[in-house]
């Protein structure tokens, strides 16, 4: 992939605390600068951006700017450092930049690259397109240290990041996938491992199912695949219902104007896993799946597995589910959650993740913006927020750091 060259739109700052800030305290005690921040952000030929790099401190960052000037972009982007398929989920190609009347830019292939601080010290990430790929499918490249990486699993060991954006106002009406998405991100966050599970869960299910269609691979090539799907599926559900159990203990505390959410997990793993072994449970999943070939022949799906698996959400307060909660409550509801992972992540791991607050602001009251921003500030996390108007974030005055995006560039605010 290379290293893009550096084209610098602020001024690089101290690798100090940041003034006015002092120490900020996690679950754990002191995190200031040990906690994971983002120092350097170079994208290169990504959505609408030729080349601009930011340079921040480990304070939040509030990105400024009208509606078609890249903010998102730049989470997105952020969001490609850590394990998964991005903020967007969107094709590898769709993320080149693009000129006028939406035609391919041919300059190169998108990059991305950061310089990220650990508790263990500053780490190189890089991630982008092959350019040189000659399969015909779209392939990643991932680098660490300046070293190619394999998996993703690889990143998911440095960075851990979580969003919220507009598109997620309504997950918990929407289909159970966008549910399991966002469960499975907030598993990778204690388990980098998991990201491989599910990419190795699903690449059997896919092969699974094109076998059955085509009607090809005798019962031991289609068992292999099953065995693969049921071992998979056990580990997967097995993680999933480890953070659900320790996050329903965290979510259930009310932090200021937040609400107490209630969670529960289902799933055919998950809920053969209240009554039996791992082991039974697996063999119950690959008779199951085995069982169910014919029908899947014909849906072309799998009806049993870990891709089946729901998270439910409440407001316990209001005993009230979270699917019949107005679109606010909704945000509110989702926020507090992810406030919890945070600050669970915060104790058991020294450090809070990457939080990408897409134009979150503007659609909270005052009160739980506060409850928000108080949050952010108490963990020490790194908070990246954007927004079009910049009074929604001046109660946070100098215990931020401003950038204004305007036609592919991006500058600092002095």
């Amino acid at each position: 992939m290379g290293t893009p060259a550096i084209h610098s739109q602020s001024e690089r700052p101290e690798r100090t605390a940041p003034p006015g800030t002092g120490t900020r305290r996690t679950g754990q005690g002191t995190a200031g600068s040990q906690a994971l921040w983002l120092e350097r952000l170079t994208v290169t030929g990504f959505r609408n951006f030729a080349q601009s790099e930011l340079r921040c401190d480990a304070r939040p960052v509030v990105l400024l700017g009208g509606n078609g000037s890249g903010k998102t972009n730049l989470l997105e982007a952020i969001s490609l450092l850590a394990p998964g398929r991005g903020l967007r989920r969107a094709r590898l190609g769709d993320l080149n930049r693009r000129q006028p009347g939406n035609s391919p830019d041919h300059g190169g292939a998108w990059a991305v690259a950061a310089r990220v601080n650990t508790t263990e010290g500053p780490r190189e990430l890089g991630t982008g397109l092959d350019p040189a790929n000659e399969t015909g499918r779209e392939r990643r490249l991932l680098k660490l240290d300046g070293e190619f990486v394999s998996s993703q699993q690889a990143l998911g060991e440095v960075v851990s990041a979580v969003w919220v954006a507009p598109h997620m106002d309504r997950i918990f009406q929407e289909s159970p996938a966008s549910r399991r998405r966002f469960l499975d991100r907030l598993v990778y966050g204690f388990d980098p491992a998991h990201a491989g599970r599910i990419a190795a869960y699903e690449h059997a299910m896919r092969e699974r199912a094109r076998l059955l269609r085509e009607q090809r691979g005798g019962p031991a090539w289609l068992g292999g695949l099953e065995r693969t799907m049921a071992e998979k599926a056990v580990a997967i559900a097995a993680a999933r219902r480890s953070l659900v159990a320790r996050l329903s203990a965290a979510c259930q505390e009310t932090h200021g104007a937040f609400p107490a959410v209630g969670l529960a997990l289902a799933g055919d793993a998950e809920s053969w896993m209240d009554e039996l072994p791992a082991v039974q449970v697996e063999e119950r999943l690959l008779q199951s799946l085995a069982n169910s070939r014919a029908q899947d022949a014909e849906t072309g799906g799998a009806a049993h597995g870990a891709h089946r698996s729901d998270l439910a959400a409440s407001d316990l307060e209001r005993d009230m589910p979270a699917a019949f909660c107005s679109t606010g409550e909704q945000k509110a509801l989702l926020l507090s959650l992810v406030m919890a992972h945070t600050r669970l992540l915060a104790l058991e791991r020294g450090s809070g993740p990457l939080l990408l607050l897409d134009e979150v602001a503007a659609h909270l009251d005052s009160d739980l913006r506060a409850a928000l921003y108080d949050s952010i500030l108490d963990l020490g996390v790194q908070a990246w927020m954007s927004g079009t108007d910049s009074a929604l974030f001046s109660a946070l005055g100098p215990k931020v750091q401003r950038f204004h995006l305007r036609e592919g560039l991006v500058l600092r605010e002095a």
